[in-house]
């Protein structure tokens, strides 16, 4: 960071603003003010119940209105969506807030000042998750998780992720399409993984245990 940002890693200590090209869109808060705004924002994403895609959305124009930074704040705020969005759901952190953002940039803007000029995150909100179902869209990803969205997904799980885009099914049935007869095996090698990666979920989570239970592609 030397030469880029003589305070790199520390709260701002002047009066900065968001720019779209020449033109202020937001005077950020007061300098004196970003130690206690950042504190109350970072203690309301620890305890907020909103659902983690409202939420990130909430965070990123809140950081964005704060300012904290006396640069790079855009790109913080955007890289904290993209890390709120993939502690919920690991596969969307290869959803890439920062080029979708940069796709539609006026756009962008208009919706922060919007929620500034009301004192309301809705416009933000209501502008972000309609790019991030449009680019999901765009990516044939729809509304369902595939593992074609990672490259980390290993053979067995896309295997039992293809076999369950067919629909809910058994531990017991899903052995016998893969031709397992090892439970151990392929619980370690192809439920487990799937499951820990947010790509499928029990059909009955509270009773994981349960001789009814089945499994299903994940959907948000």
């Amino acid at each position: 960071m030397t030469g880029l940002a003589e305070d790199a890693g520390h709260y701002r200590h002047g009066n900065v603003g968001v720019m779209n090209g020449s033109k202020v869109v937001h005077m950020a808060p007061p300098a004196s003010r970003v130690p206690q705004l950042m504190a109350a924002l970072l203690g309301w994403l620890h305890s907020t119940e909103q659902h983690p895609l409202i939420a990130s959305c909430i965070f990123h124009y809140e950081f964005e209105f704060i300012h904290p930074f006396s640069d790079g704040n855009g790109r913080m705020g955007r890289l904290w969506q993209t890390l709120i969005l993939s502690r919920w759901l690991p596969l969307l952190a290869q959803l890439r807030v920062e080029s979708m953002t940069h796709a539609s940039q006026s756009e962008y803007y208009q919706a922060i000042n919007q929620s500034t000029l009301k004192t309301d995150a809705a416009a933000f909100v209501e502008f972000m998750l309609s790019i991030i179902l449009s680019t999901l869209q765009q990516n044939d990803v729809g509304t369902q998780v595939t593992p074609q969205v990672s490259p980390h997904v290993s053979p067995q799980v896309a295997q039992l992720v293809a076999l369950l885009k067919q629909g809910p099914q058994g531990r017991e049935q899903l052995q016998q399409l893969l031709q397992l007869k090892d439970r151990k095996s392929f619980s370690a090698r192809y439920l487990q993984p799937a499951l820990a990666l947010g790509l499928i979920e029990m059909t009955l989570p509270d009773k994981p245990q349960s001789r009814l239970q089945q499994y299903r592609l994940k959907t948000f």
